[in-house]
């Protein structure tokens, strides 16, 4: 019996806690916008059930628009000043922090990769530093803004321009592999499941790319813009577009399965999914979250979050964690629909979380970093 113990366990270990694949490595990593390679949204970590401030950073004239990533030792995140942080996990403390130029804003979400961070700035320049103090490794321009954040396998760094390029790079050197050309800028940060890479933009396209050539190997008509980032399970991809919808994507067979629009309140959905095991969930500008069954794109449930949803929902067990443009945080039970939990932040959430070693790191639009932990008597 001992070797069916043992695969069953090594199974357990592969899957998340939603049941979907893991996405990262450790329940003490984040290390990257959406987690992991397939942009799924799924944390690893326990997390706070009365979530209170275990530390919190505030920055002058700036804002925290963007996600941030954790290691065992360190929370990454920029700020709209052009300024990059390292601050010690446990307490807060700033150990290191670059400045990229004056008002040249930092939009992507750091990427941690084997003791180097990479992100870009909206001067176009993708930078590549030492976790322990901040040193340049190298760096690589090009001819747009970069808001999408660094996806990577197997030594290779792929990420969108506003120049309209999806660009390759060797990860130790930084040099150029490859890229490929759309017709409009790209925003979201591509997703890489196994040897191909799916990505939308502005060019109202879902692209799926060669990993090893760069070639496009086909492309999904979304019928609007999309700045989102999909996520990924299986032969199926979820993407919202500016169009007001949540679009169902069958990208091994290059067609749309089906397309979500809410019949009521007609707006944007600029964030990008979480997937559980059978839902998509999505925060829209209609200040509603929404879950989505996988399958057929009818709705299971929504939650009036009285504010609207521009930052991006993670999964943590069974609990959905997103921000809103009214200050408040979301714990929300994936089965049923309903408040868990909220944490009044004060100010907008733009950003989307991060969540690791039982903390969950979101920013607000008036520069407050925020480090939330259990209240005594909570998970």
């Amino acid at each position: 019996m001992y070797p069916l113990v043992r695969a069953f366990m090594l199974t357990l270990l592969l899957l998340s806690p939603t049941g979907l694949r893991a996405d990262d490595k450790t329940d003490c990593s984040w290390p990257m916008f959406r987690g992991g390679p397939l942009q799924t949204g799924v944390a690893h970590s326990s997390i706070p059930n009365k979530p209170t401030v275990k530390w919190s950073h505030t920055v002058k004239d700036a804002a925290f628009t963007t996600a941030a990533a954790i290691d065992a030792h360190s929370v990454f995140v920029g700020d709209d000043s052009g300024t990059l942080y390292a601050f010690d996990r446990s307490n807060g403390i700033v150990r290191w922090k670059i400045n990229v130029g004056d008002s040249v804003p930092i939009s992507s979400t750091p990427t941690i990769i084997d003791g180097v961070v990479y992100f870009g700035d909206e001067a176009g320049v993708l930078r590549a530093l030492d976790v322990r103090d901040g040193s340049e490794r190298w760096t690589f321009k090009t001819e747009g803004a970069i808001v999408s954040g660094v996806n990577h396998v197997d030594h290779r760094l792929v990420f969108g321009s506003y120049d309209g390029s999806l660009y390759c790079l060797d990860q130790p050197t930084g040099k150029l592999l490859w890229k490929f050309q759309t017709d409009d800028k790209i925003h979201g940060t591509p997703a890489i499941i196994k040897d191909q890479i799916l990505m939308a933009g502005c060019d109202s396209k879902m692209h799926v790319v060669d990993l090893a050539k760069g070639a496009e190997l086909s492309h999904i008509p979304l019928g609007s813009v999309s700045g989102s980032s999909a996520a990924v399970a299986g032969s199926m991809a979820f993407i919202g577009t500016y169009g007001n919808e949540v679009i169902g994507i069958d990208w091994h067979k290059s067609e749309v399965a089906w397309r979500f629009s809410d019949p009521h309140r007609q707006f944007p959905f600029v964030a990008s999914a979480a997937l559980t095991d059978r839902l998509v969930i999505i925060g829209g500008r209609d200040k509603h979250i929404h879950a989505i069954d996988q399958k057929s794109g009818e709705e299971v449930w929504s939650f009036n979050a009285k504010g609207r949803v521009e930052g991006s929902a993670v999964i943590a067990g069974n609990i959905a964690i997103v921000g809103t443009q009214r200050g408040v945080l979301f714990g929300i039970d994936t089965n049923t629909g309903k408040e868990a939990w909220h944490f009044e932040a004060g100010d907008s959430i733009t950003a989307s979380p991060a969540v690791a070693c039982q903390c969950i790191v979101i920013g607000t639009d008036d520069g407050v970093l925020y480090c939330l932990e259990s209240k005594p008597g909570g998970a």
